[in-house]
């Protein structure tokens, strides 16, 4: 994923006019800068409290500890290192000028990136975990440990990581004199970078990042519904179970593509349109202007994360308390055969102690 996300805070970098081949496009999108100042700290807000919430319910209130709250934690990480830096952008889309620093633009754009893509990752390794728990219980015992969770995990990051860094730190602040100095950040790539570099990089990141855990958590899904649709498949939990993770499954895949679909197919246009590929200036037009807001909806995902908490830690807990049930069930009738058993041997014992009794005293 190496410099795949550069391209995503950049598209806001162009001027407010551009050559093309049909002539000059003037370009009208200062509206995001209002539009991501009010989003932004909107998610700030609801983002901070829920992923808390959630990071503390994950510690001392759930008790089970598996491979999918492995999977989930991972994802509160994600997305509080991502909204932590959130009062610096809404800051910067006020004022427009970054005073803090070159580091901590970098900074903040890769925490962007690996927000995005992380979440998008470990959003598909919970969407896998619930097919190979559902469709192949027995078979994904040995897949399906803490330990190759975290493996899994440890992954993740690396490969985010990977691309976010370098790519944070490739981007550069620049200033503007004309606007009295201010200091740019998230807006530096030109055209020239997009024709050599950039728009390659699309590529990879729409199939590495967005294509392939859509195809997933879109497959896994499907195989999971139907095999909910079979009578004798999960013939423990009843109806209340089925209804239960079929509602988590629901949820789990709108927010899904709710947040990503919007962006991920816009940059596809994008790219085209920075290439030259796509030519005009109502094409040109409509990307810019859908942009910001895709990008706000996908920003939100730090929001609706802690919905698939909810609804997959409840399942959760509703499968432990049925398992717990069915053990407390299982002590009580084996405590009563202990009674049962404990009772005629000491009958037997009785009836013993009584002929040996008997027998001695005949022999007396």
């Amino acid at each position: 994923m190496h410099n795949a996300t550069t391209l995503m805070y950049n598209f806001t970098s162009q001027t407010s006019t551009d050559n093309s081949e049909n002539g000059i496009c003037s370009k009208n999108d200062m509206f995001k800068y209002p539009l991501y100042s009010t989003v932004f700290s909107i998610v700030f807000v609801i983002g901070l409290i829920t992923n808390v919430v959630a990071i503390y319910i994950f510690t001392c209130s759930l008790k089970l500890r598996n491979e999918t709250t492995t999977y989930m934690m991972n994802l509160v990480v994600s997305d509080l290192l991502f909204v932590c830096t959130l009062p610096l952008r809404v800051f910067y889309f006020i004022n427009r000028s970054w005073p803090f620093g070159a580091t901590l633009c970098k900074v903040s754009v890769s925490l962007f990136y690996t927000n995005m893509y992380g979440s998008i990752l470990f959003l598909t390794c919970i969407s896998v975990d619930r097919f190979l728990a559902i469709v192949h219980p027995f078979r994904s015992r040995m897949l399906r440990t803490k330990r190759n969770a975290k493996i899994v995990c440890t992954a993740v990051w690396v490969l985010v990581l990977s691309g976010s860094l370098p790519t944070g730190f490739l981007l550069q602040t620049t200033s503007n004199e004309n606007k009295g100095n201010a200091t740019f950040c998230f807006e530096n790539f030109s055209s020239n970078q997009w024709k050599s570099h950039l728009s390659k990089v699309v590529i990879f990141i729409e199939t590495v990042g967005f294509i392939i855990p859509l195809l997933l958590n879109v497959c896994c899904s499907i195989m999971v519904l139907q095999t909910l649709r079979c009578p004798q498949t999960i013939s423990r939990g009843g109806k209340i179970n089925k209804t239960k993770v079929l509602r988590m499954i629901i949820v789990h895949l709108l927010i899904f593509c709710f947040c990503f679909i919007p962006f991920n197919v816009n940059l596809v246009f994008y790219a085209l349109v920075r290439t030259k590929t796509l030519k005009g200036c109502f094409v040109e037009s409509v990307v810019r202007t859908i942009y910001p807001i895709a990008l706000c909806i996908a920003v939100s995902n730090c929001c609706f994360d802690p919905i698939v908490y909810y609804f997959t830690s409840e399942t959760i807990q509703n499968s432990m308390k049925r398992k717990s049930q069915a053990n407390h069930t299982y002590d009580v009738k084996f405590s009563e055969a202990l009674q049962s058993e404990s009772s005629s041997n000491l009958q037997c014992s009785l009836m013993t102690l009584k002929a040996k009794v008997f027998h001695t005293e005949s022999s007396v």
